[in-house]
């Protein structure tokens, strides 16, 4: 097992050191709680089942039977939880030197770091891959797709008809698309937007789409539709986790959309190794993030 020692932290042994500096970023919050719904789970895996209800309700004429319709379930989703684990160790001689104290503190704080760092990977993962046919949901497609099967028979999308670049029309386009979102047996289902997710590049676009007053990038005095009509209620949020520059996503209120389970917080221990007197330092969580109902977010790859 590596450990840090002595010759790795020749400068804190001498006098005269002014600064330990590299470890006191600041980070950023925890911006996976703006994008999933986070559950506590006590088993080794999570499994959540779609079900349908029943299709419209048919006419019946005088002196006919009435029509009998089946529900029935549909598909379902599993969340298989992985564990996280990072450590370091620090060995006898440096603790004797005096390293201890000057060092355990700052590199446990790496670790908390490294952690938190991890986890916002994780999370985003889930819509950096939501175009990508090889990670798919319940039903056999990604995340994002043009083509959800619907058990009546039919299809249901959540993508733009062509991909397209975050602006006024494609935005407005979205929004309408979501209102006609149907259930499983073709029944409307009255979705809305709630919030805008979107990577660094695309936040002084999402700022001029949703805050000012009037249209933006034309002359004419028209009211800023997207604005006043309340459209995307929660605003934007940016996660610099995403690495598509030119992909947006837009988090509805179908329920059970993009979830989080946490199976073991997170946990922090110290132990002392017998044969060598190294102190080990460990970090440990367990969770798992992925997608239950599709409809749970509206995304577009961008158009390039």
């Amino acid at each position: 097992m590596a450990a840090i020692s002595r010759a790795q932290l020749l400068k804190e042994l001498l006098p005269g050191l002014n600064a330990l500096f590299g470890l006191e970023y600041d980070r950023y919050g925890e911006k996976y709680k703006e994008i999933f719904e986070t559950e506590s789970s006590d088993r080794s895996f999570e499994e959540e089942q779609k079900l349908s209800g029943f299709g419209a309700a048919a006419v019946k004429n005088e002196g006919s039977g009435i029509t009998y319709d089946n529900a029935q379930e549909a598909w379902s989703t599993r969340y298989t939880h992985e564990t996280i684990a990072l450590g370091f160790s620090l060995t006898e001689e440096a603790i004797e030197d005096n390293l201890y104290d000057s060092l355990s503190a700052r590199y446990t704080k790496a670790l908390a770091r490294a952690m938190a760092y991890t986890k916002e990977v994780k999370g985003a993962a889930v819509l950096n891959n939501a175009f990508n046919s090889n990670y798919t949901g319940g039903d056999g497609k990604s995340l994002c797709n043009s083509a959800h099967p619907l058990v009546y028979g039919s299809t249901i999308s959540n993508v733009p008809a062509t991909p397209a670049d975050l602006n006024e029309t494609s935005l407005e386009n979205a929004v309408i698309q979501i209102a006609l979102w149907t259930d499983e047996r073709g029944l409307l289902i009255a979705a809305k937007p709630k919030k805008l997710v979107l990577p660094p590049a695309l936040q002084f676009v999402a700022t001029r789409l949703l805050e000012t007053e009037l249209r933006v990038g034309t002359t004419d005095n028209d009211v800023n539709a997207l604005k006043n009509n309340g459209s995307i209620p929660g605003g934007y949020t940016v996660n610099p986790w995403l690495t598509d520059t030119n992909a947006w996503f837009l988090l509805t209120d179908v329920p059970n959309g993009l979830k989080h389970f946490v199976r073991t917080p997170l946990a922090t221990s110290m132990d002392s190794d017998f044969d060598t007197g190294n102190s080990r330092y460990k970090a440990r969580e367990r969770y798992s993030f992925g997608f239950s109902d599709p409809l749970g977010v509206f995304g577009s790859a961008g158009s390039s």
